[in-house]
């Protein structure tokens, strides 16, 4: 009996550090992604495949020893290795939820197909394919914490980090207390920021800074909402609204109107969900934290978020203070007679009119002169509407937009991102990647209406806003969608209904070895395809930087390059910088490859056409650049290069003593010219906006002079010569 007792205690203690070294596991890389610039970058992804695929590796490997130690004491045979590898098998399987972790892995498979089968850019495809194999593999994580004794706890905690790291840095940032590099974004455009400058914190991007704190502040809302409908104490209901100042003015301070159009819808709904006798808490639980934020908002913003440090510090104490004591006087009331109970409210309209005025005035002049700003954003959707509509159902593969919008749009707008998320995912991966996106959504938001109606305000705003701007372009903001629909997971009454489920539904039709084997092998073929697909891009970037800093010339330069380019052939940057340390021939092969990878790459089309102008190849020096600025149409420097090649190509031919070829170049070089001259008066008399200030400038004027004489003139071999 008491060895029975013995070895339950020992496998709870051991089922406790499990759960305690997953949570560790979860939050350090929520955390790690929130501190890596909300993984917008490739760059900062590959590390963080290779951390979260170590993560998965350790905890299984812990896994199995805890289960181990208790049976057999350390001594492994075959027998035990099989009986574990079962009990691992069951511990991830008999959960009815495990399959939800299935939608991002979907998708990353979807993108590998892409690299298979073709897409605009294999190397997009490619970042696109580790980017939601780490989302799968973080999903994976959450789903497994969410099964555990004390996971919900794990994931308030991570939550609460992530969240108050976000904000309170942002917040300390504006105050001029905090340097945080690129953490304000400064401009003199009214369109842009009213005030000057605009919060973008840790993300170093306004608009999606400012959603994501929108998100945490409204999580912290239904907290303190729920605190004030109860008699708590002080300490308590301080606990709850803590954050909630901060979280506001952070939104304010954003200047996101998007994130304040998300942000308001998602409150509505969080009003309209809540049961009556709740309501009203709700709106007392917002009215001082919001009124204060407002105010420190002004604050900062007449300063353009650079006051000095000490002003700036105790004007952020001060509204925080008066946020706190606001929200404790106002429960104190709403739980007295009827006449503290009129008061409050009377105090809650009042404090909602003054932070509306003051966010109104504050924001006025940029609400006035931001119209441009949306009809560029109309015009961009339409160009990508047309774009989708050349592959509605499978998609053009990874970084469409990235790689094509220049070749597409129908003025010169300056924009690498389509603003709207369900766009972007349409572009890449059609209609069927629409589907695997709508049912992962439809997933989450039936389990939290169900379970968690508290986070669905939360994930409104990610869904809203993800259709208003990029944000979904940020792999963090991806992980803490994950991290709610983990959090719903983890709810008790969720538990308590698959407790009796030893399997998934959609396994039960396999028999177990099969199954178990195939699942098996997929996860160790994915894992391991993942870490070495991810090693490869590190390394290759790695070289790649190495080569391109100051110090390094000549042959080692080379050297780094061709490992770089041997590492990662699919990056046209690459290919480019080592094609000019070799011959023209090997050059011109590694070219052309590397076209096979990116079709659509105006980079490398110019840089063939210039090694074949600089071959006296005039011909094929035509066709790259023509071919090249139907990928870039709106380029003017582009153009005005392609202009000076072509005389080059020409003279060449022309020295050469083949004469008629080089009349020919040059006259191909005055189609281009005649072209480039018309697009530009066309984009001048229109009068849209020419955020690539696109014009005919000094040099393609000579340039086209030059080739006129070379194409017309007998004695065009005399025109002077000059570089661009």
């Amino acid at each position: 009996m008491k060895g029975g007792k013995s070895d339950e205690k020992a496998k709870w203690s051991s089922e406790s550090a499990l759960t305690a070294v997953l949570g560790l596991i979860a939050v350090a890389l929520l955390l790690t992604g929130c501190l890596c610039r909300g993984l917008f970058y490739a760059t900062d992804v590959y590390p963080m495949v290779l951390m979260a695929s170590g993560s998965v590796l350790i905890w299984f490997v812990l896994f199995i020893m805890c289960f181990n130690a208790p049976k057999t004491r350390g001594q492994l045979g075959i027998a035990q290795w099989l009986d574990y590898l079962k009990r691992l098998y069951g511990a991830i399987m008999q959960y009815a939820h495990f399959r939800w972790m299935l939608w991002p892995l979907a998708i990353a498979v979807w993108f590998g197909l892409h690299i298979g089968l073709g897409s605009v850019s294999v190397q997009g495809s490619l970042e696109e394919m580790l980017r939601w194999s780490l989302l799968a593999i973080f999903a994976l994580l959450t789903v497994m914490l969410a099964a555990r004794a004390n996971g919900a706890k794990w994931f308030a905690c991570g939550w609460q980090l992530a969240g108050g790291l976000l904000v309170l840095s942002g917040v300390l940032a504006a105050c001029g207390v905090l340097p945080l590099p690129y953490g304000v974004m400064r401009t003199a455009d009214p369109e842009i920021s009213s005030a000057g400058a605009r919060l973008g914190g840790l993300l170093q991007y306004p608009n999606a800074y400012g959603a994501i704190v929108g998100m945490y502040a409204l999580e912290r809302l239904a907290a303190a909402a729920r605190a004030m409908a109860r008699p708590l104490s002080a300490g308590r209901l301080i606990a709850a609204a803590l954050p909630l100042m901060p979280a506001q003015a952070a939104l304010l301070l954003s200047e996101s109107r998007g994130a304040w159009l998300a942000t308001g819808c998602a409150a509505v709904a969080a009003f309209a969900l809540q049961r009556r006798g709740a309501r009203l808490p709700l709106l007392l639980a917002t009215a001082a934290p919001l009124a204060c934020a407002a105010w420190l908002y002004r604050q900062l913003a007449a300063a353009q978020l650079a006051p000095a440090p000490v002003p700036g510090l105790l004007a952020l104490a001060g509204a925080w203070a008066a946020a706190l004591l606001g929200t404790l006087l106002l429960c104190r009331l709403w739980h007295s007679g009827a006449h503290a109970r009129a008061a409050a409210l009377t105090a809650t309209v009042l404090a909602g009119i003054a932070a509306a005025t003051v966010a109104v005035a504050s924001t006025a002049d940029r609400m006035a002169a931001g119209v441009g700003t949306g009809l560029s954003r109309l015009q961009m959707w339409r160009d990508a509407l047309k774009l989708w509509t050349e592959a509605a159902w499978l998609g053009h593969g990874g970084e469409t937009w990235r790689n094509m919008f220049r070749a597409i749009q129908s003025s010169p707008y300056v924009g690498g991102e389509v603003h709207n998320g369900f766009l972007d995912l349409a572009l890449d991966t059609g209609v069927i990647g629409l589907l695997l996106i709508a049912g992962w959504f439809f997933s989450t938001l039936r389990t939290m209406w169900r379970h968690a109606p508290q986070l669905l305000p939360s994930v409104i705003v990610f869904v809203l806003h993800g259709a208003m701007d990029f944000d979904w372009s940020f792999t963090f903001n991806w992980m803490l969608f994950i991290w709610l629909g983990g959090w719903a997971l983890s709810s008790s009454t969720l538990q308590e209904s698959v407790a009796d489920k030893k399997r998934s539904r959609f396994l039960r039709p396999l028999s177990p070895w099969p199954q178990r084997i195939l699942t098996g092998l997929f996860v160790m073929f994915w894992l391991g395809g993942t870490v070495w697909l991810a090693g490869q891009q590190v390394a290759a970037e790695q070289q790649y930087r190495l080569a391109m800093s100051k110090n390094t010339e000549g042959a080692e330069r080379k050297a780094l390059l061709t490992a770089a380019y041997k590492f990662n052939p699919y990056r046209p940057d690459i290919a480019i910088s080592l094609s000019r340390t070799l011959p023209a021939k090997k050059a011109d092969s590694i070219l052309v490859q590397s076209l096979s990878f990116s079709p659509v790459s105006p980079q490398l089309y110019g840089e063939l056409g210039r090694l074949a102008a600089q071959s006296g190849r005039g011909e094929s020096a035509g066709n790259y650049f023509e071919q090249g600025l139907a990928q870039n149409r709106f380029d003017a420097s582009s153009q005005s290069q392609a202009l000076y090649w072509m005389e080059q190509a020409s003279r060449r031919e022309l020295a050469s003593g083949y004469a008629e070829r080089g009349r020919q170049t040059a006259a191909a070089g005055v189609r281009i010219y005649e072209r480039y001259g018309q697009l530009a008066e066309k984009v001048a008399s229109e009068k849209d906006r020419n955020d690539r200030r696109f014009e005919l400038g000094e040099d393609a004027l000579r340039y086209g002079d030059n080739l006129r004489l070379l194409a017309f003139d007998p004695l065009a071999s005399e025109v002077t010569r000059k570089s661009p």
